[in-house]
């Protein structure tokens, strides 16, 4: 009797446990923060996210792109990223909502279902390109990193169909592409959001990137889907866009 009550006390313990992880095990998409908002100060903005997955991992971008592992004791979040840090968040979580602690900031974040692993815009793999360079990059890896990109891009406008979304930020997310109502355009490099300019190594190598995005809007077409449906229209246009990256 006494073993079978401390299988049943182990089992129970097991439960909580993994159903108290599974509350946190969503992608938590950045909706406002206590107080003005002030960008200037915060690490916050319109795109800011963090992926929580159910195999222990997570992703985030509170300003700048990281990733790792992640564990939580109670209300307190635990986020170890690929530099071996560890960030301690103070979280409540109240129906679909997260409120998070960061830097001093307290933000509201919103729940939404994890994305497909093949088509997920908040991956680690289809976020590689916002990874500052270490070091000069080469012709090649300039060209993998816009590959990257446009992936990203076209997974973003993925995820935002099978969600069902009706609307979609584009214009937060740093990159070097204007994009439209029903089309999309080359930023001309004094136009380049700060950040994007970050993951480059040097002024140098940023300019390459814009050149070799101008190389193929310029020599190469893109056929438009005729879709009355903009999410649909983008996907085809940048998985085109990426696909002139490719060896």
């Amino acid at each position: 009797m006494k073993k079978s009550l401390c299988y049943a006390l182990l089992l129970f313990t097991l439960l909580a446990s993994c159903g108290g992880k599974g509350t946190l095990s969503r992608l938590w998409l950045f909706t406002y923060t206590d107080g003005p908002f002030t960008p200037a100060d915060s690490v916050f903005s319109a795109v800011s996210f963090l992926q929580l997955r159910n195999d222990g991992t997570y992703t985030r971008d509170f300003g700048q792109f990281e990733y790792g592992t992640w564990e939580m004791d109670k209300e307190q979040l635990f986020l170890t990223n690929q530099n071996g840090k560890t960030n301690r968040l103070g979280y409540t979580i109240k129906g679909k909502d997260m409120r998070l602690t960061v830097a001093g900031r307290t933000a509201t974040f919103e729940s939404k279902p994890l994305p497909d692993a093949k088509e997920n815009p908040f991956s680690q793999e289809n976020n590689r390109w916002r990874i500052p360079a270490s070091k000069k990059e080469t012709d090649d890896e300039i060209r993998m990193r816009l590959r990257n990109h446009c992936l990203f891009w076209e997974m973003y406008f993925r995820w935002a169909l099978s969600s069902e979304l009706t609307n979609l930020d584009v214009r937060m997310t740093p990159t070097l592409i204007k994009i439209y109502g029903n089309g999309f355009a080359l930023k001309h490099v004094t136009e380049l959001p700060t950040e994007w300019k970050s993951y480059f190594y040097d002024e140098e190598d940023c300019r390459k990137a814009n050149e070799q995005m101008a190389y193929v809007f310029k020599n190469k077409n893109i056929a438009w889907a005729n879709s009355d449906n903009r999410f649909k229209m983008f996907i085809g246009a940048f998985q085109q866009l990426g696909s002139y990256f490719e060896k």
